[in-house]
C-alpha cells in the first residue's frame, strides 16, 4: 500500500513498513526526540488509497477501536428504575421501608391554606439519607442527593424534578414534634423484632457526649440578683477575660431569664469557691491564660446564648466543650438499638437510669418482649438504682463504685440485729435514717454510746483526736448492693461485662464516626433528641437490610419456615391419631 507522509520533509516513505489492514500498527524508525513529540494520525486518501499522517498532536487508533461522540439529545426516553441495579442499597431500602403511616400522623401539623409543603415521607427519607451518608449539613445533603440516581429513586424524584430547598428541611424538622421521630424509630424497631433480630431479655446501656452546635468562645456569665463583681468575689477572682466582652459575640441570645440567672444555692457556690481556690490566686498567670478565650468556665457560672440547653462537659484527656449527652440502649442479640435519647451533658448517668429503664421496658413490652437483665458500667451505680431495678423484677449487672465498702474496715455486720461489731467485739447499733445533702442519697447512721469507747485500747486510732464515740454512715441499700455485687462477680456477670463492651461501645463508635452523630447540627434539647433518633433509625435499617440479605443467601428463613410447618403438621396429625384411636371403655 502506498503511503504519503504529510509534514515529514526529510523522512523517506521507505522507512515505514507495510501496514496491516486490521491493526494499522506502525514501527517508525525516527529519532527518539521526534518520536515523542510527533504522534501520527493516519487517514486514507480517497484518490490514491494511501495513508496520510498529519503532523499534529493527538491519538486516533485505527482498526477496531471505537470513538464515542457525545451529542446531547433534545428528547430522550429514560426510566430511572431501569438504571438502578436490583441489589442496590437504596432500591432494597425503598422496598423494605413503608412510611405511609406518616400522612395521618403529621396531618395535624399543617394548615388549611397556603403553599403546599414538602411531603413528610420525602422529608424523612432525605433526613435518613443524610445519616446513612454521614452528612450533617442540610445544604450539602441536597447537593449530594441531586447527583445520585439511586437516592433520587429512593425518595421518589425524577432526574428533571427539582429537590426541596435546604431550608425547607430545617423548618420541617422544627415543625414535627419529638413524638413523630420516636414513632418512626419504633416502627423500624418493629421491623427488626419481626425478623428475629431483637431478643429483649438483655439490654446494654451506655452514654457518650455529642458536640453541640455552639462554641465555647460565645459563653457569657450568668447574671446574679446582686452586683456581678460582689458575686464573683464569693465564687472566685475576676479574671481579665471576665472584664471583657466574649471573644466571639453570639448573633442571637436564645436563653430565657432562668437560664441567664445563677440558680446554684449557697452550698453549691461555696463548693465552686473551694475548687477554684487555686484559680483565684494566679488565674491570669496560668499557662495558656493569655490564649484566645482563656477563662475558667462552669455550668453554675456560665451559659451559652447560642444554645442554652448545651452544657459544658469534659472527658479525661479531652478539651472542655459544649455537649449533649446521648443515652443509648442496645439489644445484645444482634446489636439493634432499642432506645436513645438526648440529655443535658451536666447530668449523671445514675440519675437518668430510671427514666431510661421505664421508657425501654414499655417499648419492649409493646413489641411482645420481656426485659430481664440490665447491663451498664459503674457510672449507673447507686443504691437507689439497684432497688429500683429489683422492684421492677430486673437483674442488674452494674459494678459498684470503688468507694463502696459496706461499712468500716474490720467491722462485722450482723444482719439479724442490724448492727455492727467493732474489732473489740463491741456493738455499734443502728440509730437513724437520713438524707445526705452532699450526694442526695439515703443513708443509715450507726453510733456507739460514749461509755463503750472510753476504755477501748484502739480509741486513738479508731476515733481520732476529737471524737468521743464511734459514728459512721452506710448506704440504706446495703442488701441491694451485696446482691448486685454477687451477680457482677459471678461467671455470668463476667460474661455480661464482655457482652457490654462488645455491644454498646462499638455501636456508639459507629454512630459518631459513620452515622452523622459526630455533631448536633440543630439548636435545643428537643432538636438534639430528633437528631439522635434519626441516627439510630439509619443504623437499625442498615443492620436490618444486612440481616435479611444474609438470611436470604443462606436460606435460613426458608429453613425456619419449613421447620415451623413441619412441627405444626406433626402436632396436627398427632392430635388426629389420638381422636381416631378406639376407646377401650366403649
Amino acid at each position: 500500500m502506498a503511503m504519503r507522509s504529510a509534514g515529514l520533509n526529510s523522512t523517506p516513505l521507505a522507512t515505514y513498513r507495510n501496514v496491516c489492514q486490521c491493526s494499522f500498527a506502525f514501527n517508525l524508525t525516527l529519532k527518539p526526540a521526534l518520536r515523542i513529540a510527533f504522534v501520527p494520525v493516519a487517514q486514507v486518501s480517497e484518490k490514491t488509497g494511501s495513508l496520510i499522517l498529519p503532523n499534529q498532536k493527538g491519538i486516533v487508533t485505527l482498526g477496531m477501536q471505537g470513538k464515542k461522540d457525545y451529542q446531547e439529545k433534545l428528547f430522550a426516553s429514560f426510566q430511572l428504575s431501569e438504571r438502578i441495579p436490583k441489589d442496590n442499597f437504596y432500591r432494597r431500602l425503598k422496598g423494605a421501608l413503608d412510611l405511609d403511616f406518616l400522612y395521618p400522623l403529621t396531618r395535624g401539623h399543617y394548615g388549611n391554606s397556603g403553599q403546599k409543603s414538602i411531603d413528610p415521607v420525602v422529608f424523612f427519607k432525605l433526613c435518613l439519607v443524610g445519616y446513612l451518608e454521614n452528612i450533617i449539613s442540610d445544604r450539602h445533603l441536597i447537593a449530594h442527593c441531586s447527583m445520585r440516581l439511586d437516592i433520587l429513586y429512593f425518595i421518589g424524584y425524577d432526574i428533571d424534578e427539582e429537590l426541596p430547598w435546604h431550608s425547607t428541611i430545617s423548618r420541617t424538622r422544627q415543625l414535627f414534634p419529638e413524638a413523630v421521630f420516636e414513632e418512626v424509630f419504633t416502627k423500624v424497631l418493629a421491623l427488626c423484632v419481626e425478623k428475629g433480630m431483637v431478643i429483649g431479655h438483655t439490654q446494654a446501656i451506655d452514654s457518650a457526649p455529642v458536640k453541640a452546635n455552639a462554641s465555647m468562645d460565645t459563653l457569657e456569665l450568668k447574671v446574679p440578683g446582686e452586683e456581678l463583681e460582689e458575686h464573683l468575689k464569693k465564687v472566685r477572682a475576676i479574671s481579665s477575660m471576665d472584664r471583657e466582652e466574649p471573644h466571639r459575640k453570639s448573633k442571637k441570645d436564645r436563653s430565657d431569664k432562668g437560664q441567664r440567672t445563677v440558680s446554684a444555692n449557697t452550698n453549691e457556690l461555696e463548693a465552686v469557691k473551694g475548687r477554684n481556690k487555686k484559680w483565684a490566686k494566679d488565674q491570669d498567670q496560668r499557662p495558656g491564660a493569655g490564649n484566645k478565650g482563656s477563662k475558667y468556665t462552669s455550668n453554675k457560672t456560665h451559659y451559652s446564648p447560642t444554645d442554652p440547653d448545651a452544657r459544658i462537659s469534659v472527658k479525661p484527656g479531652k478539651a472542655r466543650k459544649l455537649n449533649y449527652l446521648s443515652q443509648l440502649s442496645v439489644d445484645t442479640a444482634h446489636h439493634v438499638i432499642t432506645d436513645i435519647r438526648a440529655y443535658h451533658a451536666d447530668g449523671k448517668d445514675n440519675q437518668q437510669l430510671p427514666d431510661i429503664v421505664k421508657r425501654l421496658g414499655k417499648r419492649l413490652w409493646q413489641q411482645g418482649l420481656v426485659f430481664e437483665n440490665c447491663v451498664a458500667d459503674t457510672g449507673y451505680s447507686s443504691g437507689e438504682n439497684y432497688a429500683f431495678l429489683e422492684n421492677r423484677n430486673l437483674r442488674s449487672f452494674i459494678p459498684p463504685h470503688g468507694t463502696y465498702k459496706g461499712g468500716p474496715d474490720g467491722f462485722e455486720y450482723v444482719r439479724s440485729h442490724d448492727h455492727y461489731l467493732c474489732p473489740q467485739g463491741k456493738v455499734i447499733p443502728f440509730t437513724k435514717v437520713f438524707n445526705d445533702h452532699r450526694t442526695g442519697t439515703k443513708k443509715k447512721e450507726y453510733r456507739a454510746r460514749k461509755h463503750v469507747c472510753v476504755d477501748c485500747p484502739l480509741r486513738s486510732s479508731c476515733l481520732g483526736k476529737s471524737a468521743q464515740e464511734k459514728k459512721f454512715s452506710v448506704t440504706y441499700y446495703r442488701d441491694q448492693y451485696e446482691r448486685n455485687i454477687a451477680r457482677v462477680e459471678s461467671p455470668e456477670g463476667r460474661y455480661m461485662k464482655g457482652k457490654r463492651q462488645s455491644t454498646v461501645e462499638p455501636v456508639f463508635g459507629t454512630l459518631t464516626q459513620f452515622m452523622g452523630l459526630r455533631k448536633i447540627n440543630t439548636i435545643g434539647l428537643a432538636q438534639a433528641n430528633k437528631v439522635m433518633h434519626m441516627s439510630a433509625i439509619a443504623y437499625n435499617l442498615k443492620k436490618y437490610l444486612k440481616f435479611i440479605e444474609k438470611r436470604s443467601k443462606s436460606g435460613a428463613g426458608q429453613l425456619a419456615l419449613s421447620t415451623l410447618l413441619k412441627n405444626a403438621l406433626m402436632l396436627l396429625f398427632g392430635a388426629l391419631e389420638k381422636d381416631l384411636e378406639p376407646n377401650p371403655q366403649c
